[in-house]
C-alpha cells in the first residue's frame, strides 16, 4: 500500500476541555485537572502534579481524573 501523500496536514487539539476543582479541606489547596492528549494516547494531569497513566481512551483519562479529585 502507497502512502498518502496528498492529504493537507490538519492540527490536532493537544489538550481535551476537562476541569474540575475540588478544594482540600485541611490545605485549601485547590486541584484542578484536565486531559492532556500525547499522539494517540490521553492522560489525566492535575495542578498539584499528579499525572495519571497514560490512555487510549479518554474515557478512561477522564475517570483517572475523577478519582483523583475523589468525585
Amino acid at each position: 500500500m502507497d502512502p498518502h501523500t496528498e492529504a493537507s496536514p490538519v492540527a490536532l487539539p493537544d489538550r481535551v476541555a476537562l476541569t474540575r476543582l475540588v478544594e482540600e479541606p485541611s490545605t485549601g489547596h485547590t486541584h484542578t485537572t484536565d486531559t492532556i492528549e500525547r499522539g494517540s494516547f490521553c492522560l489525566a494531569v492535575c495542578t498539584c502534579g499528579w499525572k495519571g497513566p497514560a490512555r487510549r481512551s479518554r474515557d478512561l483519562a477522564r475517570k483517572d481524573a475523577a478519582g483523583h479529585t475523589g468525585r
